[in-house]
């Protein structure tokens, strides 16, 4: 899968993303995908990288390494 087809019919995605803070990596190369309409829900035990996504998202945090695109903008 290609950036091209990550933001293709997307509403939300991400595309290799990580968050490195000084030694410890909260997130790790994820890629997400989400549609207009679609019910997504985030599941994970405690200290996975749950909040840290979801700060990225939000544009609370910058990820260390790759994009995120919302409704075809980067």
């Amino acid at each position: 899968m290609n950036s091209s087809d990550l933001k293709n019919d997307s509403y939300l995605s991400i595309e290799g993303v990580s968050k490195k803070f000084e030694q410890f990596q909260a997130v790790r190369h994820t890629n997400l995908k989400i549609r207009k309409g679609e019910i997504f829900c985030l599941l994970g035990p405690s200290g996975c990288g749950k909040t840290t996504l979801l700060r990225m998202l939000a544009g609370f945090e910058q990820p260390s390494e790759g994009r995120s695109f919302w409704m075809d903008r980067n």
